[in-house]
């Protein structure tokens, strides 16, 4: 049996926009100055070429320490406010009314009723990870090229470089990083690895690795990428990862973990502990290589047993939360009760790592812990089902697993990375520097 919802996908370009509006114009000739062969010939980009060669990632940013204005994290801000200034977003999302929900967890709780609005209904399998890519479908090759910040790319001499105005090499296909024009936060972007080449929505290890280096790269502990797999609310499958700023700890990130085992490489692996949605965070290695080659085995695993997933990277590449999840399939067979139903949250990576994008004024102003623990609840799979997921993934990646191979970390010592969302006045300072929204 074929399972399909109907997705109501949220716009990430205008011309996505614009498709859905007047139907799909013909490629020769568009006028969109876009990613296609029409376009390409003789466009040019800004390009930051980072260096590979990287041992570890940044540190954590104690309480009351502002972090360093990296150049890309400059860079970034400084296109995306620009395209604000142009009119380029569907709303200001720096309107948007936001606050730390009262508990244990601080979720985050956003009214965004501007990614509620003109929306084009699509049908949507839910019940397969891996789909062929489908140009027919709106993909980024058609987004305009003023969307676009500037391509991210290795460098050839193991050195940082900024190119102002470098051409787009069609033969090498750029990876580059777009704005989306419906943002969660502040900065939201969208990182598309080889964007010419017209990749479905799935992890590899080049791409995973890519998006580990724009975490390092950015060096700001309040820019966070996310992952969603096809089956856990992508809503477009051409390969992408977002990102935004957010000037608080995101809950996921407090929550206590229990180390399972250390891999040769050096990367630990640990279970979430009480959390709504059970999963597994990776952290450190030796080199970025390490993590990345880990994470990205252990998503190519669940790609290929057909098991939907999300993905947050945080503290500037040093730890990856990986949730399997089962909530679209829940959804398509009638297994979630209608008032989550009618909130029409979409429980994807943010919301998953607590930040609630709620898109109705009632459930803003009766957000609750109890509510968003009630939502997430459903999103994880049963304890028995990921134990057998973890084997699945343990096998994957070659690990040791054995009771007891390492000690367990206490709950002291997985949660003093984290900082304290009671600090307003630190976070408040970090928000002014880099415009993000700090909550209250």
């Amino acid at each position: 049996m074929m399972l399909k919802i109907k997705r109501v996908p949220t716009v990430v370009s205008n011309y996505q926009k614009d498709e859905a509006e007047e139907g799909v114009r013909p490629v020769t000739g568009c006028g969109r100055n876009c990613f296609r062969s029409c376009c390409l010939p003789g466009a040019k980009l800004p390009l930051y070429a980072f260096k590979k060669a990287k041992d570890a990632v940044c540190e954590k940013v104690s309480e009351n320490t502002e972090p360093p204005v990296d150049f890309l994290d400059s860079l970034l801000i400084a296109g995306w406010e620009d395209r604000m200034q142009r009119g380029f977003f569907r709303y200001d999302v720096t309107a948007c009314d936001t606050k730390v929900i009262a508990g244990n967890y601080g979720f985050i709780a956003q009214l965004n009723e501007g990614r509620h609005l003109k929306k084009r209904p699509t049908e949507f399998r839910v019940d397969k990870v891996l789909q062929p890519f489908d140009e027919t479908k709106f993909n980024f090759t058609k987004v305009g090229q003023e969307e676009v910040l500037f391509q991210f790319e290795a460098s050839d001499d193991n050195e940082v470089h900024y190119f102002p105005n470098a051409p787009i090499d069609s033969d090498n296909s750029p990876s580059v990083v777009a704005i989306n024009v419906s943002p969660i936060e502040y900065g939201h972007v969208l990182l598309i690895p080889r964007i010419l080449e017209q990749l479905p929505q799935r992890i590899d290890g080049e791409s995973f690795l890519l998006a580990l280096h724009m975490a390092v790269e950015t060096a700001n502990p309040y820019f966070r990428l996310g992952y969603n797999s096809l089956g856990a609310f992508a809503t477009i499958n051409h390969l992408h990862f977002q990102a935004y700023y957010l000037a608080t700890p995101f809950p996921i990130e407090r929550a206590p973990s229990k180390r399972i085992t250390t891999t040769s490489g050096g990367v630990k692996i640990s279970d979430i502990l009480n959390y709504p949605v059970r999963g597994l965070v990776f952290e450190g290695g030796n080199t970025l290589e390490d993590l990345s080659n880990i994470v990205s085995n252990a998503c190519i695993c669940l790609q290929e047993n057909n098991i939907p997933y999300n993905v947050l990277i945080a503290d500037c590449g040093k730890r990856v939360f990986l949730f399997p999840q089962c909530y679209a399939e829940k959804q398509a067979l009638g297994e979630v009760s209608s008032e989550l139903l009618d909130t029409q949250v979409n429980p994807a990576v943010w919301e998953i790592s607590g930040h609630m994008v709620l898109k109705r004024k009632e459930d803003y102003e009766e957000a609750s812990e109890e509510n968003a623990w009630r939502l997430l609840a459903e999103v994880s799979l049963s304890e028995e089902r990921l134990e057998e997921v973890k084997e699945l993934i343990f096998e994957a990646i070659c690990c040791n697993v054995e009771e007891g191979v390492l000690p367990p970390i206490t709950v002291e010592e997985s949660d003093d990375a984290a900082e304290s969302h009671d600090d307003t006045d630190a976070l408040k300072m970090v928000a002014s520097c880099y415009g993000a929204c700090v909550v209250e």
